[in-house]
């Protein structure tokens, strides 16, 4: 029996799967936390060497005999991370995430002197964003200037699972094309972005090769082999971002198919066998991981609000489920703007949570938990308007992450985004497509010419009882909460900057 494992390393915790193609059955996971630095001025980092502790952690966790049916090896990890290596391969300082926002100036820098915004988009594709790797090198730079001077490899977290799982350093397309520094149309790194963040110094050194799609970033070691029960030499694939996976793990992988993600962070992104710029900047101009596009809409704060309620008034999922169902859709007037962590679209990435047409009829638990269910969904409608506006309209949304598993946040998705839902058999997309691309490739490798769209459609499996249709009444009251939710954004967004 040949397994494949799949690795999803988060902001909170690194997860694993192994996954058996011919019982199409996961016949092991488990996972282990992460630790996290925060300190309440946008600062998000963590230490690399806790996702390797991670890992080893939720490998023990797993039978020996099942690790070591183990064929092949994929790594799925949160994107944009910054993972500076010396000559040495250690790690030179603690890797700032995606949801660190404390290099906002060095983005209006960087932007600046290419030439603007506009310019950017013309001619890169995407904008520099607090959330980009390419801000986090340029903050590095100027707050670690002799550490700096020792920088020898840049890598971003899956990345650097693979390094340690191979010896080997390398990138895929479309976690590349998260840092910031990829020209998406042409799938080369931008030299004149890299000369700005170091004219005295050839950065594009520092960047390791990209693996086309489909290869292999190498092979498994002795060493990691032995840290983590499998047998050595095995195949380990190109992995790639989380969001890059849960496109595979969805078999969001043809042209205007379409997934959303409901998790710390919400994502809304469609697989497109052709670049998609948006000229307002809202979705992410990335590439695929599988030789396409995956254009995309990220905000930093989704489940958040949510958390944070839940913590304050001590209430569980299933009670929340209750509470906010017997609200109505509007939640009785409140709107939240749940940017406890910044946010990315829209570019705020100094904004703080705010608490909307609160009065002495609506203040309750119910409606709370409902607004914020509903702002989740807001700040991703966004996405979808982007989409449409250019000219990219799905039929329906497969809908993963932590809110997924929700019947009432389901349906609200169905309602306020007016498409259908569905929602994958296998709850942990981004490690089921890692473990699902390591299998490819290693059909691939051993000669088999496997078709990617073939595979999917054979193992991507959707489960029925969480399929949701549009309900033509609540669209039409979703429609007018919604516009009320875009003027009072509009209205506070300066106040936020």
């Amino acid at each position: 029996m040949a397994t494949f494992l799949g690795i999803d390393c988060g902001t909170q915790s690194t997860k694993i799967i192994i996954y058996d193609p011919l019982r199409k059955e996961i016949v092991a996971q488990a996972q282990a936390p992460h630790q996290l630095i925060s300190d309440g001025t946008g600062r998000n980092e963590q230490e690399a060497s806790w996702w390797i502790d991670a890992l080893k952690a939720a490998m023990q966790a797993v039978p020996g005999e099942v690790r070591q049916s183990v064929a092949a090896v994929g790594v799925s990890g949160q994107q944009h991370g910054f993972v500076p290596l010396d000559r040495d391969g250690a790690v030179l300082t603690p890797v700032k995430l995606w949801c660190d926002t404390t290099t906002a100036t060095e983005c209006d820098q960087i932007t600046a002197a290419y030439g603007g915004e506009e310019k950017l988009l013309q001619e890169v594709g995407n904008l520099i964003l607090p959330g980009y790797t390419a801000s986090k090198i340029l903050w590095f730079k100027d707050h670690h200037p002799d550490k700096y001077k020792q920088l020898a490899t840049i890598l971003l977290p899956h990345d650097y699972l693979n390094y340690y799982l191979t010896g080997n350093t390398g990138m895929e397309y479309g976690d590349a094309s998260g840092t910031g520094l990829l020209n998406i149309r042409t799938r080369q790194w931008d030299k004149a972005l890299l000369r700005l963040l170091d004219p005295h110094r050839d950065l594009l050194a520092c960047l390791p090769s990209i693996i086309d799609t489909g290869g292999p970033a190498g092979f498994l070691t002795s060493r990691a082999a032995g840290e983590l029960g499998l047998a050595p030499e095995i195949l380990i694939s190109a992995g790639g971002g989380d969001n890059m996976m849960g496109a595979i793990g969805t078999g969001t992988n043809t042209h205007g198919s379409m997934t959303m993600s409901l998790g710390t962070s919400g994502t809304l992104y469609g697989y497109s066998d052709q670049p998609i710029i948006d000229p307002k900047g809202n979705l992410a101009a990335f590439c695929s991981s599988t030789g396409g596009w995956l254009p995309l809409l990220c905000t930093m704060n989704c489940t958040v609000a949510t958390e944070q309620i839940r913590a304050q008034f001590n209430i569980g999922l299933d009670r929340m489920e209750t509470l906010a169902g017997a609200s109505q859709p509007g939640a009785g007037g409140i709107i939240i703007l749940p940017f406890f962590n910044g946010e990315r679209v829209p570019n705020l990435p100094h904004a703080k949570a705010s608490f909307m047409g609160l009065d002495a009829t609506n203040f309750n638990t119910g409606n709370l938990l409902r607004a914020a269910m509903e702002s989740a969904l807001f700040g991703l409608k966004l996405g979808l308007e982007s989409f449409t506006a250019l000219g990219f309209k799905p039929e329906e949304i497969k809908l993963i992450g932590g809110g997924a598993k929700s019947k009432l946040w389901r349906q609200m998705a169905a309602d306020i985004f007016d498409l259908p839902i569905r929602s994958p058999l296998h709850d942990e997309t981004a490690a089921f497509g890692a473990a699902l691309q390591a299998y490819w490739s290693y059909l691939n490798h051993r000669g088999e010419k496997a078709d990617l769209n073939a595979t999917l459609s054979d193992h991507v499996v959707f489960d029925d009882r969480k399929r949701h249709e549009p309900e033509a009444e609540r669209v039409e009251q979703y429609d007018a909460v919604y516009t009320h939710y875009q003027n009072i954004l509009n209205t506070v967004s300066p106040l936020l900057k």
